[in-house]
C-alpha cells in the first residue's frame, strides 16, 4: 500500500559457409592502394602531356620571326617547333604542314634539326588505356561482394538469412550456467544426448524430436537454456529473431527461411534457435490481411522446411515465445514442434541456485545469506535476480566497499521492487505527516487482520512515483489465493484512506489513495466475474475466456450481458469493497492509540521493518542502535496484486501520479 502524490495539471545471419574473414589490415591496404591508383590514373588522363619549356608562339609569329632573322636555332618534330631566338630567349610553337618552311630556314641561315616522335610499347599503351576500365570493374566487384555479405542487409541481400552462428569461441554456455529450471532442463537433456550419440536412439528406432518450443514469461531463461543445449552438445548454434524474417517486400521472408535451412544443412548437426517466434508464427487468417500476405507466406515456408518432403536430418529447431496462444496450430503439431517445454518462474530453491550462479564471481561478505535473499524475492525471474545481484554490486562499489554485504542486497531489492529513494523530494511537514498516517493505517490493518501476509517493511520515503510504501511478503511461494486472503487484502487496501479520514476528517481527503482504490476495485471485480466468489452470481465466468496474454499479463474482456446481470455484478463488487472498508475501519478505530504510535515512529525513523513496527505499536524501543542504519531483515513474501502466478509481485504502493 502507498500514498500517491497530488495530480499535476500539465499539457503533456547467418554467416557465409565458414568463409574466412581475411586480414583486416591487408584489406585496408588494398582499398587505399586502389584509391591511390585511381587518383594517379585520373591525373594522367586529364593532366595531358607535359608542355615544353619556353615562350609559346603562334605559327604566324614563328614564321615572321624566321623572316626577320630573329631565330637562331630550332628543333623540329612532327607537330612542334622548339628553339632559341637571337636574344637567347626560348620559344615553342605548333607546326602545320608548310612546304616553304625548310626553304625559308635555309635562306635565313637558321640552324635546325629534327627529332623523331617517341614510340612506346604497344602492350604498355594497351595496359594504360585499359586500367580505368579494370579499376571500375574491380570496384563494382568489391561493392557487389560487400552487398551480398553483411548478413543480407545490403541491397542485393534481401533473400539472405540474418541468422548468426555462435561457436565456442564466442562464449560457451553449459547447463552449469542454467539454474532454477530443472524440469525444463531435463526435458531438453535428450536432445543433447542425441547430438552427442545419435546411434543410442537410432538402434531402437527412436527419432529425436524435430523441434522444441520453450514457453515462459520474459526473463525466465529461454534463450539461455537454448544456448546451453548447444554448449553441452558442442554443435553450431544459429540464432535469429522471428521479426528478422518479415519484410515489406513479398517473398523475402520465405527466401530467408530457405536460405537459413540451406546453411543449417551444411553445418548439420546443429541447432537453430528462433526467438519470439510469435512474430512470424501467428495463426493464419486471424489478421486483417488476406491469406496471401508476406507473413503467412513466410510461415508456410517455415512449416514446409520443418516437416516437408525433404528431411532435415541433424537440424533441431528450438523456438521461444511468451505468447503460445497466438501460434498457428500447424506449427505446434507433432513433427514440427514435438515438445512444448514450459520454463516457469523459479521457486525458492531455484532462486537460491540462480543467485549462486550470478554471485559466483562477486566477492560476498560473510553476512550474506543467499537462502534468505531467495525467500524475500518471490516471483522474481532469472533476469530479475541477475539484475538484483548487479545492483547490489553497484551499490557496494558506490560506497567504496570491497565486499558486497547483506545491506546492499536489501537496498537493491527495495530499489528493484519499489524504485529508487527520492530523498531530494521536498515535502511539507503536513504532507509528510499525512503520508505517515496513511502508511501506518496500511501497516496496522496488515498486523491485525487475519490471513494477511506478514508485514515486511513500511516507509514514508518517496520511492518511484509513490510518496510512501507498505510492503507485505508471504512466508512461502504462493500460486493462488483463497477467499479469506482476498477479503483481508481488500481491507488492507483501505487502511490508508480510513486512517487519514479518522485523523483529518472527511473534508480533508486527498488523492493519495487512488491506487489503493484501483487495486481493491479490480480485485473485487475479479472475485465476482472470474473466480466465482459471489453466491448471487454463482460459478459462472462473466468475462471472455480468451484472455489476451502479453508479456506475462492477462487482460480479460467483458462479455455481452443483460442490464440486470451488469447491475448485479456492480452490486456485488460494491458489497465486497464495503466489507473490506468496514473491516479496516473497525481495526483502526479499535487501535487508534497504536495508529498514533506507529505514525510517530515513522516520522522519526522514516523506514521501519515489520518487527520494528510491532515494537512501535506496543510502545517499546524499536532497538535500533544507529538511526542511520537500514532497518529490518528480509523475510519471505508476496507483494500484492491479483493472484496471478505469471505477474511478478509488487508492493502495495500507489504508483499513479495523476491521483484519483
Amino acid at each position: 500500500m502507498g500514498r500517491s502524490p497530488a495530480p499535476k495539471v500539465e499539457t503533456d545471419k547467418m554467416q557465409d559457409d565458414k568463409e574466412p574473414q581475411g586480414n583486416p589490415w591487408m584489406k585496408s591496404v588494398m582499398i587505399w592502394s586502389g584509391i591511390l591508383l585511381a587518383m594517379l590514373l585520373v591525373a594522367s588522363m586529364f593532366g595531358g602531356a607535359a608542355q615544353p619549356a619556353g615562350n609559346p608562339l603562334t605559327y604566324s609569329e614563328f614564321r615572321q620571326k624566321v623572316q626577320e632573322g630573329s631565330v637562331k636555332e630550332v628543333v623540329l618534330t612532327e607537330d612542334r617547333a622548339t628553339g632559341t631566338l637571337a636574344n637567347g630567349e626560348r620559344f615553342n610553337a605548333n607546326l602545320i604542314r608548310d612546304p616553304e618552311l625548310l626553304k625559308m630556314l635555309n635562306e635565313k641561315g637558321v640552324k635546325y634539326d629534327g627529332k623523331p616522335t617517341e614510340q612506346g610499347n604497344i602492350w604498355v599503351y594497351l595496359l594504360i588505356q585499359s586500367l580505368p576500365f579494370l579499376l571500375i570493374l574491380g570496384i563494382a566487384f568489391f561493392v557487389f561482394r560487400q552487398v551480398q555479405k553483411n548478413n543480407g542487409s545490403g541491397a542485393m541481400g534481401f533473400g539472405k538469412s540474418r541468422a548468426k552462428m555462435l561457436t565456442e569461441k564466442q562464449g560457451r554456455v553449459t547447463f552449469d550456467d542454467v539454474a532454477g529450471i530443472d524440469e525444463a532442463r531435463e526435458e531438453l537433456q535428450e536432445i543433447v544426448e542425441f547430438l552427442k550419440d545419435p546411434s543410442k536412439f537410432s538402434k531402437l528406432g527412436g527419432q529425436i524430436p524435430k523441434g522444441a518450443l520453450l514457453v515462459g514469461s520474459p526473463g525466465t531463461g529461454k534463450t539461455l537454456l537454448a544456448r546451453a543445449i548447444a554448449g553441452e552438445a558442442g554443435v553450431p548454434f544459429f540464432t535469429i529473431s522471428g521479426s528478422d524474417f518479415v519484410e515489406m517486400f513479398v517473398g523475402v521472408g520465405a527466401s530467408r527461411v530457405r536460405d537459413m535451412f540451406e546453411q543449417a544443412k551444411r553445418n548439420a548437426p546443429c541447432i537453430v534457435f528462433i526467438d519470439e517466434i510469435d512474430a512470424v508464427g501467428r495463426h493464419r487468417g486471424a489478421g486483417l490481411g488476406n491469406g496471401n500476405d508476406e507473413r503467412e507466406q513466410t510461415l508456410n515456408q517455415l512449416l514446409v522446411e520443418m516437416d516437408g518432403f525433404e528431411a532435415n536430418e541433424g537440424i533441431i529447431i528450438v523456438a521461444a515465445t511468451n505468447r503460445p496462444d497466438v501460434l498457428d496450430p500447424a506449427l505446434l503439431r507433432p513433427g514440427r514442434f514435438d515438445r512444448q517445454v514450459v520454463v516457469p518462474r523459479p521457486d525458492i530453491e531455484g532462486r537460491q541456485k540462480i543467485l549462486e550462479v550470478h554471485t559466483r564471481k562477486k566477492p560476498l561478505a560473510p553476512d550474506v545469506d543467499l537462502r534468505r535473499i531467495a525467500r524475500g524475492t518471490p516471483g522474481f525471474s532469472g533476469a530479475d535476480l541477475a539484475n538484483l545481484a548487479n545492483e547490489a554490486a553497484l551499490l557496494a562499489a558506490r560506497k567504496g566497499k570491497r565486499l558486497i554485504a547483506s545491506d546492499e542486497f536489501e537496498e537493491a531489492k527495495d530499489k528493484v521492487l519499489m524504485g529508487a529513494e527520492r530523498r531530494s523530494m521536498v515535502m511539507t511537514e503536513d504532507e509528510k505527516k499525512a503520508t505517515a498516517y496513511h502508511e501506518a493505517g496500511h501497516a496496522l490493518v496488515s498486523l491485525h487482520v487475519e490471513h494477511n501476509d506478514p508485514l515486511h517493511k513500511v516507509t514514508i520515503i518517496p520511492r518511484g512515483r509513490a510518496l510512501g510504501v507498505t510492503w507485505n511478503l508471504p512466508e512461502r511461494d504462493r500460486y493462488s489465493m483463497n477467499m479469506k486472503q482476498m477479503k483481508a487484502r481488500l481491507a488492507l487496501c483501505f487502511g490508508g484512506r480510513i486512517a487519514e479520514q479518522l485523523i483529518y476528517g472527511k473534508d480533508e481527503l486527498n488523492t493519495g489513495a487512488s491506487n489503493d482504490i484501483q487495486q481493491a476495485t479490480d480485485m473485487a471485480r475479479s472475485m465476482v466475474m472470474e473466480y466465482g466468489m459471489s453466491e448471487k452470481l454463482g460459478w459462472l465466468r462473466y468475462r471472455d475466456n480468451q484472455d489476451e496474454v502479453f508479456l506475462g499479463h492477462s487482460v480479460s474482456r467483458a462479455q455481452n450481458m443483460s442490464e440486470e446481470t451488469a447491475k448485479l455484478i456492480d452490486d456485488e463488487v460494491r458489497r465486497l469493497v464495503e466489507e473490506g472498508e468496514k473491516t479496516a475501519r473497525k481495526v483502526l478505530t479499535d487501535h487508534l492509540d497504536e495508529l498514533h504510535l506507529l505514525a510517530e515512529a515513522l516520522l522519526e525513523y522514516e523506514t521501519l521493518s515489520g518487527e520494528e513496527a510491532r515494537r512501535a505499536i506496543k510502545g517499546e524501543d524499536i532497538g535500533r542502535e544507529d538511526e542511520s542504519n537500514r532497518p529490518g531483515t528480509p523475510v519471505s513474501g508476496h507483494a500484492g496484486g491479483l493472484p496471478q502466478i505469471k505477474r511478478r509481485p509488487r508492493p502495495f504502493g500507489d504508483a499513479n501520479p495523476q491521483g484519483a
